[in-house]
């Protein structure tokens, strides 16, 4: 296997400690000098460094120090490389100045040699697990996303891979499910997935209105065409033309429309009522309904021809109720939502929460999830939502929430500073116990030295049974 070599970067006047240095760490190590005040830009470092190494030595407490600038520039890159500082002995202040300021670790001057080399390693792979933990963590936001439809359950993520190998397609999609599901969500995705998203989208309801109004509304109308049509007017077919067409709920459409559609779809072409002028058109027909179209076909209210026509391909988009692994992810992604719009503080769920909404069966789907989370949101005071602001049928009966263990997989609506520090506590909280919190033994088996263990133990609040929070210095406990 190739060996990696590690790339320092010393940020450091004195150029014959760089050649020193350079020639002491021997093979795998590269390693560049230059002083705080000469580098033309920390972005244009980072482009050739693993691990920098910043020589405190002759540095200031004072913030305008260029090493100081140089650590405060760093830190203002969310994910960048470490930083470890070399500093004499007796300059403690610098030193804890530095760690302040973002420092990884820290060691004295003169450098032990080994020593070194084990901290540029270490430093380097904990900054190759941030990394990767980010861009895992930002593929699974991705992979859980599809437009602006959540969800990771299996199920969802067929649904979303089916949806993306139809959409360039230019095919007739029939989309079904329950109401509140997010049929016309899942519309909005496939046209801007497929060839036709520069042009429009237009969206019908065909339920609940009279056959005359629903043939005005798709097929428009010519002046006089009857009482009260003053001048002609395009329907929602015409305005779709290039683009794509969303009818929602299409099996409550009139039985007596049903060829008109028909015809579009096969000939392309229809007629303004009043008019006997053919207008030519280019649409793709994404279709909607609750309803059952194969049983309608059956009792005579659906046509079978058009059935046909518009279940080219269908996507069915299942109730909330059969994929509850989405609920954590839906309720935070409408909480943030709504706290952010009513401006509020609120950006956590309960445990009790979570357990109520997971235990409702949710007759209305997702829609219904949305107004609950908004309505709680409303109600509710401070950064954490309880279950005194749902609704009172969330509140009867409802179990206390299961202990989580320490090998429970992070919430998906946690941020990424605080997964990663929930990935640092469980990783040293079971090391601690597989050595019976014998302290130097943990820090041997995890590879770090040992005052770098009491700094994470006490940073990430770990208690043993029995005894008080370790106590470390207040700056050094800052350090993860």
């Amino acid at each position: 296997m190739e060996r990696v070599c590690l790339q320092i970067f010393l940020v450091s006047s004195d150029h014959g400690l760089g050649v020193a240095l350079g020639r002491a760490l021997g093979e795998g190590f590269t390693l560049r000098c230059q002083g705080p005040s000469n580098i033309g830009g920390v972005k244009e470092a980072l482009s050739w460094t693993d691990v920098f190494l910043v020589d405190l030595r002759e540095a200031k407490l004072e913030s305008s120090d260029p090493s100081f600038q140089f650590l405060d520039d760093l830190s203002r890159i969310p994910i960048h490389p470490p930083a470890i500082v070399l500093s004499d002995e007796e300059h403690r202040e610098v030193t804890l100045r530095a760690i302040e300021r973002g420092a990884a670790d820290n060691i004295s001057h003169p450098p032990n040699v080994p020593e070194l080399r084990l901290l540029l390693n270490r430093a380097h792979r904990f900054y190759k697990a941030e990394r990767e933990i980010r861009e895992l963590r930002a593929e699974q936001d991705r992979s859980g996303r599809l437009h602006n439809l959540l969800g990771t359950s299996p199920a969802m993520q067929e649904l979303f891979d089916l949806a993306k190998r139809i959409a360039p397609a230019d095919v007739n999609v029939l989309i079904s499910g329950e109401t509140g599901t997010g049929k016309e969500l899942m519309a909005r995705a496939i046209h801007h997935l497929g060839s036709r998203s520069r042009g429009p989208l237009v969206a019908f309801s065909c339920a609940n209105l009279p056959d005359t109004l629903v043939e005005d509304e798709l097929f428009g109308h010519e002046k006089g065409a009857f009482t009260g049509a003053f001048c002609p007017r395009q329907g929602r077919v015409e305005c779709a033309n290039h683009g794509s067409l969303f009818l929602d709920e299409v099996g409550d459409l009139p039985i007596g429309l049903q060829p008109k559609l028909l015809r579009i779809l096969q000939e392309r072409s229809f007629e303004r009522l009043g008019s006997n002028r053919t207008i030519e058109v280019d649409v793709r027909l994404i279709s909607a309904t609750h309803h059952d179209l194969g049983e309608l076909v059956k009792q005579g209210k659906f046509r079978e021809d058009l059935y046909y026509r518009l279940n080219v391909v269908e996507l069915r988009l299942p109730p909330l109720r059969e994929r509850r692994d989405d609920i954590p992810i839906l309720a935070q992604h409408f909480l943030l939502k709504y706290g952010q719009l009513f401006k509020k503080h609120v950006k956590h769920l309960s445990e009790h929460v979570l357990a109520a909404l997971d235990q409702y069966p949710w007759p209305g789907n997702v829609r219904e999830l949305e107004n609950i989370i908004q309505r709680a949101v409303v109600l509710s005071e401070g950064h954490t939502l309880e279950l005194s602001a749902l609704p009172p049928a969330f509140r009867q009966g409802t179990p206390a929430p299961v202990e989580k263990s320490i090998d429970a997989p992070a919430f998906a609506g946690t941020s990424y500073e605080q997964e990663l520090k929930r990935f640092k506590r469980n990783l040293v909280l079971r090391t601690l116990r597989q050595y019976n919190w014998k302290k130097a033994e943990s820090a041997r088996a995890l590879g770090v030295a040992r005052g770098y263990l009491h700094r994470l133990i006490n940073q990430l609040d770990i208690r043993e049974p029995g005894t008080a929070i370790l106590e470390e210095q207040t700056a050094l406990s800052e350090v993860v």
